[in-house]
């Protein structure tokens, strides 16, 4: 018998590399998949983290962003694509393995980076975190993947426009099929117009700034970031546009509440509201929505230099202690409380304006939380309703004779918006308010429709698509 050691027939077994980029962009997936959480929560802190323990440069930090934002945004697409090269429903494979799935279509359909070096990193990333068995499968759905680019996909798996307009827009955009419709209802139009919209939710929105009145500037906020990295905002006088990304969290006048993140569109309503004409005095003013707090800390500087107060109520304990956060040292007076606006605590006519951004779908929102689109039901706007109409019946209720109440939502699906406001008024009758054209209080913005009401669009106005209705209390 011989002596030598025996040679081991075929390879040997190569330990998977693990590229901590493509793991952490997995997890971020699997918490919005397992714990209905949001990417834009769910990120940053594992950014943050990754980048103190040296694992992540700048460059590292891009990349992952775009895989998460990237494959969230696409999912309806890739999940038809994906469809096309398994051989079970996609009910039956296991989430994991599709969210793998998913950041390999999107690297390879969606990036430029190339084919190769696509599917070589996903299916390592598999050998990661599913085994190296259900890596082999992975394998080969992306080989088939790789045979097309995106074109040629959607040639083969979206159905014809001519057919099914919805479900080829919902298809090619990558939005469910009732909110191409809704959205289409709403703005109304062509094919041109729903495509230009569908495409600005699938794009990465801008960080915008707001340098709040009275505490900072425009001007310090572009020579704190740099003007070749920062624009003046599109309309609101006070909006700063991040062209570069960056770290809000890193300038003074954000860490000290004098300035926030905040788009462009919210404070445009927060604005319209300050704006909008009222008869006799003008010293109470109420936002009985107001977490987070952005517009309250907007409103909270508009009303501090008009000598007015500002009372802001938020029924969830925790997010009005967001609000205490954002309206932390406002110069002028404001109290905040957490309060039902639907049961009220303060006294009727108390008030000479009023905002009411209620709680909605978020439709309006898809740049920012590309999930919503894929975790929302037709059945959610039956859920709301009812809960807009009674925050609206007792923002009226708040306000005195002469004075205005801002209803307003970040959503554009007609349910939300004007069937709400309409039915609202009906009910109390012509005599008891009236709307009052909000078009005039967002002097230089186009586009803004027939009124008496204000439609904000992505495609049209770069902000998320907030609705506004101004009324003001006659009787």
């Amino acid at each position: 018998m011989s002596d030598q050691p025996r040679r081991r027939t075929g390879k040997p077994y190569r330990r998977p590399k693990k590229d901590p980029v493509r793991i952490l962009a997995f997890e971020a997936l699997r918490a919005v998949d397992e714990r209905d959480a949001y990417a834009n929560l769910v990120l940053p802190p594992l950014l943050r983290k990754a980048r103190e323990d040296g694992s992540f440069d700048a460059r590292d930090a891009a990349l992952a962003t775009e895989l998460v934002y990237g494959t969230l945004r696409r999912q309806g697409t890739y999940d038809a694509i994906i469809s096309e090269c398994v051989d079970r429903p996609l009910r039956e494979v296991d989430p994991p393995v599709l969210d793998v799935l998913s950041l390999g279509a999107h690297q390879l359909l969606g990036t430029r980076i190339p084919t190769h070096a696509a599917v070589s990193a996903s299916v390592e990333l598999a050998r990661v975190v599913l085994g190296d068995g259900r890596a082999k499968f992975v394998n080969a759905v992306l080989r088939k993947i790789a045979a097309d680019d995106l074109d040629g996909w959607l040639d083969r798996v979206a159905p014809p426009y001519d057919e099914d307009p919805e479900d080829h827009l919902g298809v090619v955009h990558s939005h469910p099929r009732w909110v191409v419709s809704a959205l289409w209802d709403s703005l109304g139009g062509g094919r041109a117009g729903i495509e230009d919209l569908l495409e600005a939710d699938n794009e990465r929105p801008e960080v915008t700034l707001v340098a709040r009145p009275g505490r900072s500037t425009p001007e310090e906020l572009l020579d704190a970031v740099g003007e070749e990295n920062a624009l003046p905002g599109r309309w609101s006088p006070y909006a700063v546009r991040l062209t570069e990304g960056g770290e809000p969290g890193a300038l003074d006048a954000v860490r000290e509440g004098r300035a926030g993140v905040q788009d462009e569109g919210s404070q445009l309503v927060a604005l319209a509201l300050a704006n909008a004409p009222v008869e006799g005095a003008d010293a109470r003013w109420l936002d009985a929505c107001a977490g987070p707090g952005g517009k309250a800390a907007l409103l909270g500087a508009l009303a501090a230099e008009r000598g007015a107060a500002l009372l802001a109520a938020e029924k969830q304990p925790h997010r009005a202690r967001l609000v205490a956060r954002a309206l932390a040292g406002n110069p002028g007076p404001y109290e905040v409380i957490a309060a039902d606006g639907t049961r009220p605590v303060w006294r009727p006519g108390s008030f000479d304006r009023v905002l009411v951004d209620v709680p909605c779908t978020g439709l309006g929102a898809l740049r920012r939380r590309p999930e919503a689109r894929w975790r929302r039901r037709p059945e959610d706007l039956d859920g709301f309703a009812p809960l807009q109409r009674e925050l609206l019946r007792q923002a009226l209720k708040a306000v005195r004779v002469g004075g205005v109440v801002g209803y307003a939502t970040c959503s554009p699906h007609l349910a939300e918006t004007r069937a709400v406001v309409d039915d609202v008024l009906k009910e109390r009758g012509e005599a008891a308010a009236e709307l009052v054209d909000a078009r005039p209080l967002m002097p230089g913005v186009p586009a803004l429709g027939d009124g008496p009401d204000v439609q904000l669009w992505p495609h049209l106005h770069g902000t998320d698509a907030m609705y506004l209705a101004v009324l003001r209390r006659t009787a």
